[in-house]
């Protein structure tokens, strides 16, 4: 009996000390300093502030209560003045505008330029840049001097920033792409621009 109850305590002993061994090893983890573990969720986090506040900053930029009828591209080459139609096109008027106010345009530049258009205003001056806002089509025709937007495929989404002006008729483009403005100064301007010419600023009134 005696030697049973010994046994028994032996055995307790042994489980005891491979409990104590392997709780000690078997989580390598547990002696991690915390500044070498990725801190992913914070990175999350992060992210996904900036796609909120991209959001919003573009919801704004779109907002058709800020209403502008003129504005002044200055150029490298001088400046360009065009009607605005914010009663056709409102928010693509307002959320360039608004972009030109917050000075969004200085210093970018004229990424495209062919011999019926010009066209500037992505961030990344390259053609790739910008984001996405809605087509508002209307019946303007594309003329000398009008202002588009780009887009791509889909024509229900155009660019948020790269705008055109055509330097010739373009009637292909009637019923496609958003017009929203037209040149009344400048086109002598317009005709001059060459890739890499630069937007000093674009005011608008």
């Amino acid at each position: 009996m005696h030697k049973l109850t010994a046994s028994i305590i032996i055995v307790i002993i042994f489980v005891a000390i491979g409990l104590v061994i392997f709780s000690s090893t078997g989580n390598p983890q547990q002696d991690q300093s915390l500044s070498q573990v990725p801190q992913f969720g914070q990175d999350a986090n992060e992210q996904n502030v900036q796609g909120a506040t991209g959001s919003a900053e573009n919801a704004e930029a779109a907002s058709p209560s800020a209403r502008y009828e003129r504005a002044v591209i200055q150029t490298s080459k001088g400046s360009i003045t065009l009607e605005l139609y914010p009663d056709d096109a409102p928010l693509t008027v307002a959320n360039f505008g608004n972009k030109a106010k917050e000075g969004f345009y200085n210093g970018l530049n004229f990424h495209r330029v062919e011999d019926w258009v010009v066209q500037g205003g992505d961030p990344l001056g390259n053609g790739t840049g910008g984001g996405d806002m809605p087509t508002e089509l209307n019946d303007n025709p594309f003329q000398v001097g009008s202002l588009g937007v780009a887009r791509g495929g889909n024509i229900q989404i155009s660019n948020d920033s790269q705008f055109f002006i055509t330097k010739q008729e373009a009637d292909w483009l009637n019923g496609q792409y958003t017009n929203f403005g037209i040149v009344t100064d400048g086109m002598d301007v317009v005709n001059q621009l060459e890739i890499g010419d630069e937007i000093v600023s674009v005011s608008v009134e």
